[in-house]
């Protein structure tokens, strides 16, 4: 039969506990499990008087960050609305049933002062990689980098070409515009207007990287070790080749620096795979480039390609497949020249009487008197790379290259992280910073969870 509920007069009291209605399996148990924030005050506590109203917790701001990350609760405003309603929510962030929620404006406040004047996002990544180590999800000997465009929060219609760009100083600036202006004044060297400035977020880059119509963009550059896939370094940058390589150098040198940890192989795709970078990696860091070498040489007309002439170290020479040589000098100077280039190249070139006579001109230098072939000054780290790129080992490498696009597509899929609500450079290094922590946490918890709570009931994991 059809039941009614019974209208009976509300008890007097409640005993309600927030622990007993947030489900065992919920991905906040794990979460907290593996949050650490108990350092947090005394990293923070320069930045706070020792008189006046007490301020809001800060940990409680880190906690109800990493829910809305977490959850891809974009917006400051909802996210207050989300904790005030959910009992998991106010769970984690340690809030009983009639604590109020702090009102969304005060996190402007906290990430544009307190949390980043004192890098607070950075330390709280940093302990949450720390945590991963000693769980054991960090292995130390491979890591894989790559970057992934996200949109500013810029639109195309206001954005103007870059030497047109001006702003009137003697009004108030917004915060992305003063620091924007700021780096230009800190800068050593001048640098090229670009094609496109947004009047709104200068720092963002015009960029078509992913195909289609232009927008105006930042890059997160993750850094990901590849035993369990756990982010060890994150960094904001402008949207081109150049500002991407050039993170992952940051990410390296900050990641040995401060966490003790240099990878044996980094995996990368062939942005990675410049000339300098190899230099870089091998002679001066040591570590294996697994990584396509970024190569035009191989000739698509029939003719001969550089591979096919061999390098001879001992003579400082090449031979040709006529069994000629290529030298760069043909003469001795009185003045030693180095024969270095502005692209970092020394120019190999056979003699034009050699050319001249031979059998294999046509398949060589049909229209050039002579056959030249530009040598890269850090051609021997190429070299290393190439033998490399013939190992077991290396095609391992490139399948677990996948694990960073894996999580990229977690950000921008399930984190919900495809266009920024930060503006500026800082505003894009505070939310990638925040998206890694949320990652690295959800890692923790999705892996380790059901062992710690096997562990918990007395039963083998």
């Amino acid at each position: 039969m059809m039941g009614r509920q019974q209208a009976a007069q509300s008890p007097l009291f409640y005993a309600f506990n927030l622990d007993d209605h947030v489900p065992a399996n919920h991905l906040l148990r794990g979460i907290d499990q593996f949050l650490d924030l108990s350092e947090l005050h005394a990293h923070l506590s320069a930045h706070y008087s020792h008189t006046g109203r007490p301020s809001i917790d800060p940990v409680l701001l880190i906690r109800m960050l990493i829910v809305g990350y977490c959850f891809g609760i974009r917006s400051e405003r909802r996210l207050c609305e989300e904790v005030h309603l959910n009992l998991a929510y106010r769970w984690f962030c340690r809030l009983g049933l009639e604590d109020s929620i702090p009102d969304h404006s005060t996190f402007s406040k906290n990430r544009h002062g307190q949390f980043r004047d004192n890098d607070t996002l950075r330390f709280v990544f940093e302990q949450v990689l720390a945590r991963c180590l000693s769980e054991g999800l960090v292995g130390g000997e491979g890591f894989a980098t790559d970057a992934s465009v996200i949109r500013a929060d810029a639109s195309g219609q206001r954005g103007v070409p870059g030497a047109e760009a001006h702003w009137d100083k003697t009004a108030p600036l917004t915060r992305p515009v003063r620091e924007y202006l700021e780096a230009l004044d800190a800068a050593e060297e001048e640098r090229t207007p670009p094609k496109n400035v947004s009047l709104t977020d200068p720092a963002s880059q015009w960029t078509a990287a992913p195909g289609g119509p232009a927008f105006f963009a930042y890059s997160t550059n993750y850094l990901i070790d590849t035993k369990a896939g756990v982010i060890v370094d994150v960094e904001a940058s402008p949207a081109h080749r150049t500002a991407e390589v050039n993170a992952t150098r940051t990410m390296l040198e900050r990641t040995e620096a401060r966490m003790g940890m240099k990878p044996e192989r980094l995996i990368g795709d062939t942005a990675y795979g410049s000339a300098p970078m190899m230099e870089w990696l091998v002679e001066q860091q040591g570590i294996e480039p697994h990584v396509p070498v970024w190569d035009k040489s191989e000739r698509s007309d029939g003719t001969f390609s550089r591979s096919e002439f061999a390098w001879n170290e001992q003579d400082n020479a090449y031979g040709c497949p006529g069994g000629k040589e290529l030298r760069s000098n043909w003469r001795a100077f009185k003045v030693p020249r180095s024969g270095v280039t502005k692209a970092d190249t020394i120019i190999y070139r056979a003699s034009e009487h050699d050319c001249r006579d031979c059998s294999l001109k046509e398949q060589c230098c049909p229209n050039t008197p002579m056959r030249k072939i530009a040598r890269s000054i850090h051609e021997h780290a190429r070299e290393v790379a190439r033998k490399i790129a013939t190992t077991p080992q290396y095609l391992r490498s490139r399948c677990e290259r996948k694990k960073v696009e894996m999580l990229f597509a977690h950000l921008k899929r399930i984190l919900r992280l495809d266009r920024l609500r930060l503006r500026g450079l800082h505003g894009a290094h505070d939310e990638f910073l925040m998206a890694a922590i949320a990652q690295n946490l959800r890692r923790m918890a999705k892996r380790l969870m059901p062992t710690v709570q096997e562990a918990a009931k007395g039963l083998p994991a």
